[in-house]
């Protein structure tokens, strides 16, 4: 009996330790059990054991592995009956980049085929998924909700990006909701459809019909998608919202083995004024065995049409292979496009390599784009072309050798030629490496130049260099100056480092010249400016340098550009007038002396704006010697402000000049005079010259305003002007005067016809007069009735005169005076009324300086005075 017990304790011992040491090792048997039925090389990998409670079963997680492949991964799922089965899984990550390894299995015989058996097996049950992942496609993951019954199944799957739901019973399946946000800033893609799924599930719906509506990226246009189909074959028609033309007409037609697209047609209307359209054919054997071993070959053309006529571009793909391990597509675009005057030629041969989740695109020996034609309205392009024979083309980015030759002409400005060569390592911007050089050269003909340029840089990863650059003209010649050899090289490289975090752009670079020549013999000597540049890159940086021309200079300049405006200062610090000696021509005979000059600008430029500046100059006790003159004593302030084509002079105080002496033949002391207003000038803005001021010839001249635009004459007073420094200066040797002279000239500078008009001069005091006796006998010689009134002339005392003066726009001066005097000849003294009218061109006059002849001629024509009877030491009476 005691045996009997200790059988039993055994018993039930082993059959409580048993089921819970399965439990406890279910890691280690539940793995080996399962790949009985797994396909061969495939595994369960189960690393924590699950735990129970009184409802449901929880497994941390299980590892499904192709070879070394992970290809799913499950996480914190958990198995319960509430009222039918329920799966609740956390997490689900599925690698497709595995799917390829999966083994070819036979079916398992007495397997279920039709999709009624697939359906009677499911269980009543739901599956629940928090967060479906899929790789490389992370950005549709979400959540995935499973319904299922025999006679009905349903599934919903919402994420960030997509949301679906469908539902499948018997044959037919409805998809009541499908939107994916392809780009964040576009409306979804939706769509709507309703299909016949075939008896036996290996293959696409037997007959259906789906629509579908989503925005064109550009130019934001709705479209709306078509599908139908019956049997194996059907229609797939894609509308552009208001326009009749499909964008997309592709019938097409399916079969066990091919799927066959058939002078498809498709239109694009909105790519900037470029209207593409074409055919498309496209074919795909073994599509039910996987993309693996899918066969494809396709034909695609696209048609364009410009003012150089129509162009059709071809491009045939296949046959090959797209594989998720590598792919072996063959392809070759070739043809022209045309846009406007623009045509693009393309010869290319390629092979797309590599897995299709990361593709790789090799260009064969032979490829070469070609262009030609006006890209903008100015530049014609002779030719452009971009050899990529040996050139790689992947996600990584861009390897192999970089060329372009461009050449090109401008009708007004000249041709040129353009080379680039570099060689690009898995390049992409800011990522990888590419380095550079460039060279070229042309004719700029506006200035009957020819120029040249070479350099070489790098872009690595973040870092653009330009180590060297050398570009500059052989001459410019404009108009009447002749720049020698100007050429702008770097001091230093230019590196631009495109960090997010420390962006930084620097270098420094020079701009020399040789002599700046002028026609009229003025040399400027050469130049040479140098700057350098800080910032963060070329939208936004610093710059400071100076300019200099052998002792001119140095100008400093500094600034920065903020990418829309460029703003700076530039000083010229104060230098002797004397280094501008080289500009005065040798003709001019003019020896600058003494005198320091000085100025400050500030200035910015924008598009909008324009070019704008104000500033100031300061010229300081000036001094200019010439063999007739001499100019001393200058002084000269220049306040002023450019803007929108517009001169503000005198901004803050008038432009103010002040001259202390000017010897001439008549030396002038004290000039003054103020400028104010616009130029060009106008109602709103007058321009405005007052407080002029002159001593000269013992007097003043002096004028108070004159503004232009201009209403009423400015008004030119002459205060005792001396006479005899006036025929000292003129010199004439025919007579002599003196005596103080006095008058206004009102002065015209935009009159029709008038420069001065109704201008008098009179004597405040007493003049004289005095004609040289070889003068006046050789008229009594010559016209004896005229000698007679001659000799009254010889010695007058001018008690009165008053002369009216009229000067015309072309140059013609009109005298009318009236003189009144005292005359003393042979002893006797008589009263002279003298009344006369004189006319001279002005012009001519001061072109030939011959007052003394002049006067002769006209005494000679037109003396005539009355014969008084005198005795010595009586009055004299007139007849």
């Amino acid at each position: 009996m005691k045996g009997t017990w200790k059988a039993a304790i055994a018993l039930l011992l082993l059959l409580i330790l048993l089921p819970l040491t399965l439990l406890l090792t279910l890691t280690h048997w539940v793995p080996t059990l399962a790949g009985i039925w797994l396909p061969a090389g495939t595994r369960i990998a189960i690393d924590h054991s699950p735990r129970f409670t009184r409802h449901s079963m929880r497994l941390p997680e299980l590892r499904y592995l192709v070879k070394d492949c992970q290809l799913a991964v499950l996480t914190d799922a958990e198995l319960s009956h509430p009222s039918r089965w329920q799966l609740h899984v956390g997490q689900l990550d599925i690698n497709s980049a595995c799917l390829s390894k999966l083994p070819e299995s036979a079916p398992t015989l007495g397997a279920p085929r039709t999709l009624a058996e697939w359906q009677s097996m499911l269980p009543y049950s739901w599956l629940t998924i928090d967060q479906f992942r899929l790789s490389p496609w992370e950005k549709w993951q979400g959540k995935l909700a499973v319904s299922l019954t025999p006679a009905q199944q349903e599934l919903s799957y919402n994420g960030d990006a997509v949301h679906l739901k469908a539902k499948l019973r018997g044959q037919a399946l409805t998809v009541s909701q499908f939107e994916a946000q392809v780009e964040e800033d576009r409306p979804p893609i939706k769509l709507v459809g309703e299909f016949t799924m075939p008896l036996v599930p290996d293959g696409l719906p037997v007959n259906g019909h789906l629509v579908s509506t989503f925005q064109v990226p550009e130019p934001g246009t709705l479209v709306d998608a078509e599908l139908e189909w019956r049997e194996n074959q059907g229609q797939l028609v894609v509308m552009a919202r208001g326009n009749d033309d499909p964008l997309l007409d592709l019938p097409w037609e399916l079969t066990r083995e091919r799927l066959t697209i058939s002078d498809g047609r498709w239109n694009w209307p909105w790519l900037e004024g470029i209207p593409l359209s074409g055919r498309v054919g496209l074919k795909i054997d073994n599509w039910q065995q996987g993309i693996e071993k899918m066969q494809i070959a396709g034909r695609l053309n696209v048609l364009t049409q410009g003012q150089a006529g129509k162009g059709n571009a071809v491009l045939t793909l296949g046959p090959g292979t797209l594989s998720m391990d590598n792919s072996a597509m063959p392809l070759h675009l070739s043809g022209e496009a045309k846009y406007d005057d623009l045509v693009l030629y393309a010869m290319l041969p390629a092979t797309l390599t590599g897995p299709l989740t990361d593709p790789r695109l090799s260009f064969e020996p032979g490829s070469l784009l070609r262009s030609r034609g006006r890209l903008i309205d100015t530049l014609n392009i002779d030719e452009v072309r971009w050899p990529l024979a040996g050139v790689h083309v992947s996600s990584q980015g861009v390897a192999g050798r970089l060329q372009a030759i461009l050449r090109a002409h401008e009708q007004d400005t000249g041709d040129f030629v353009l080379h680039l060569d570099g060689q690009a390592d898995n390049f992409m911007p800011d990522k990888g490496s590419w380095r550079w050089r460039y060279w070229g050269d042309g004719n700029f003909t506006p200035m009957q130049a020819r120029w040249d340029v070479k350099g070489d840089g790098e872009w690595r990863d973040s870092a653009i260099v330009l180590n060297s650059l050398s570009t500059g003209f052989d001459k410019l010649q404009y108009g009447t100056m002749t720049v020698s050899q100007p050429r702008l090289v770097l001091e230093q490289p230019i590196h631009w480092i495109r960090d997010e975090q420390h962006p930084s752009l620097t270098g420094a670079l020079s701009m020399d010249a040789g002599e700046t020549r002028f026609s009229g013999g003025s040399v400027l000597p050469p130049s040479t400016l140098k700057f350098s540049v800080d910032g963060r890159d070329p939208t936004w940086f610093q710059f400071k340098g100076d300019l200099h021309a052998a002792k001119i200079g140095p100008v400093r300049v500094n600034g920065r550009w903020d990418g829309e405006r460029l703003r700076g200062e530039a000083w010229w610090p104060k230098q002797s007038l004397s280094v501008f000696q080289p500009l005065i021509p040798p003709d001019w005979k003019m020896n600058l002396r003494d005198g320091e000059l000085y100025a400050q600008v500030a200035f910015s430029a924008a598009a909008e704006q324009g070019f704008e500046a104000g500033g100031h100059g300061v010229l300081k006790n000036g001094s200019a010697w010439m063999p007739d003159n001499q100019i001393n004593g200058v002084d000269f302030v220049l306040p002023f402000r450019f803007r929108q084509g517009t001169w503000d002079l005198g901004t803050r105080g008038p432009v103010s000049l002040r001259i202390g002496e000017i010897v001439n033949q008549v030396t002038a002391n004290n000039f003054t005079a103020d400028l104010q207003g616009s130029y060009p000038w106008s109602e709103e803005n007058p321009l405005i010259l007052s407080d002029v001021n002159v001593d000269v010839m013992g007097g003043k001249l002096s004028m108070l305003q004159l503004r232009m635009p201009q209403h009423d004459p400015a008004l030119l007073r002459v205060q005792n002007i001396s006479t005899s420094e006036l025929i000292s200066a003129v010199n004439p040797k025919q007579f002599t005067m003196s005596g103080p002279v006095s008058g206004a000239l009102p002065l015209w500078l935009n009159n029709e016809k008038w420069i001065i008009k109704d201008g008098w001069l009179s004597n405040p005091g007493p003049m004289t007069l005095r004609i040289d006796k070889d003068t006046a006998d050789a008229v009594v010689k010559d016209n004896m009735a005229a000698g007679a009134a001659i000799n009254w002339l010889r010695y007058m005392e001018i008690t009165r005169s008053w002369t009216k003066i009229n000067l015309d726009n072309l140059g013609v001066l009109t005298l009318q005076a009236t003189v009144s005097g005292t005359s003393q000849a042979d002893g006797k003294t008589g009263k002279v009324n003298l009344n006369y009218t004189h006319e001279e061109n002005v012009f001519d006059l001061w072109r030939s300086l011959r007052f003394g002849d002049n006067l002769q001629a006209w005494l000679e024509q037109n003396t005539a005075l009355p014969q008084p009877h005198c005795q010595a030491g009586k009055e004299c009476k007139e007849q």
